[in-house]
């Protein structure tokens, strides 16, 4: 798994490839060309894996083993332990586990730092990790922090790349790609999620990635936001044939407004259901419409084979991180009575 293996053309110089992002049009996230990844597969992994951590008493995965689990997003403000302990305290009682984000364009605490902040809040963190901002020994720095502060999980990331005009002058590292820091991290001793993004190209090979990042040492699989429920259907079912046995997160669109929806709606790799979009942004209360919406679209991912959670994803309100945490929080305690 040595550099020489690195994909040549490749902007965030993965082996594991192609990242979440590839565009509709099979464009690279970063520069104006085809992805490399489209035409000539990556490899599949080859290494031996370490035998997966148990998951933490009470974390989501353990939960997930009995019953329906809920994965929120953690926005809060940057650098900011006030903002954070006020959203923890409202998203904690209601949810199995707080996803921790990593953005290119948002720089927050170091991610141990920050997870000790959740964890004395109350929360349960699964830590986002990106490739993007850290080299190799940074990274195996983090996940030595991240393990010896308990947290439920880490989310492993190749990262997205910045954007023209983000942090003009700032380097971006990528050392490693998501599968190769999935292993590092179960090489640490942690419990360990992989993103998949179904919809994005070359969609008929991404089941089988899934597969791999499993041989790499992924315990759940986090998948990006899917049109519809059946889509995400076929895909569960095509990863199951394609060797990967994990359990899988699927994401829920939270979003209650304008800003909210269409911050969703142009993220490449992504896609949202369009029309229910526009009727939430129609309604005479679009708040209310947006929480029964999201609500509407968990239900139904919850009842597909293979589906053991969902991830309550996006801003959910242009209010700011406090009155988007109010708005999961309804969403995700709606679940809960459902479920």
């Amino acid at each position: 798994m040595d550099d020489a293996r690195r994909r040549t053309g490749c902007p965030k110089r993965m082996v594991f490839g192609p990242c979440g992002g590839v565009r509709d049009d099979g464009r690279c996230e970063v520069a104006e060309h085809r992805c490399v990844f489209l035409d000539d597969p990556a490899p599949h992994w080859d290494a031996p894996a370490p035998a997966p951590a148990p998951p933490r008493p009470g974390s989501l995965l353990d939960r997930a083993r009995t019953r329906p689990v809920v994965l929120t997003d953690l926005t809060v403000a940057p650098y900011d332990p006030a903002s954070l302990r006020r959203v923890v305290a409202v998203l904690a009682p209601v949810s199995n586990g707080l996803l921790v984000g990593e953005h290119a364009n948002r720089p927050d605490l170091p991610p141990t730092l920050f997870a000790a902040e959740v964890l004395d809040a109350g929360g349960r963190p699964w830590t986002t990790l990106a490739c993007r901002d850290r080299n190799r020994v940074v990274l195996e720095q983090e996940l030595a922090g991240l393990a010896a502060v308990g947290v439920d999980g880490v989310l492993c990331v190749t990262g997205d790349a910045r954007g023209p005009g983000v942090r003009p002058g700032v380097t971006q590292v990528f050392d490693l790609d998501g599968t190769r820091l999935a292993a590092l991290a179960a090489a640490a001793g942690l419990t360990v999620a992989v993103p998949e993004s179904p919809d994005a190209p070359p969609a008929p090979r991404r089941p089988a990635r899934v597969a791999d990042k499993q041989r790499a040492g992924a315990q759940v699989c986090v998948l990006n936001h899917v049109r519809t429920p059946a889509g995400v259907a076929a895909f569960v079912a095509a990863a199951r044939r394609a060797g990967a046995t994990l359990p899988f997160v699927a994401a829920v669109a939270v979003y209650t407004d304008e800003r909210s929806a269409r911050v969703l709606q142009r993220f490449p790799g992504l896609h949202v259901d369009d029309a229910a979009v526009e009727r939430v942004l129609a309604a005479p209360d679009p708040r209310e419409a947006g929480i029964a919406a999201a609500v509407a679209e968990a239900r139904a991912l919850l009842a597909v084979p293979g589906v053991v959670g969902v991830n309550l994803s996006g801003l959910a309100s242009d209010g700011g991180e406090d009155a988007g945490a109010r708005v999961k929080a309804e969403v995700a305690a709606a679940i809960g009575e459902g479920t």
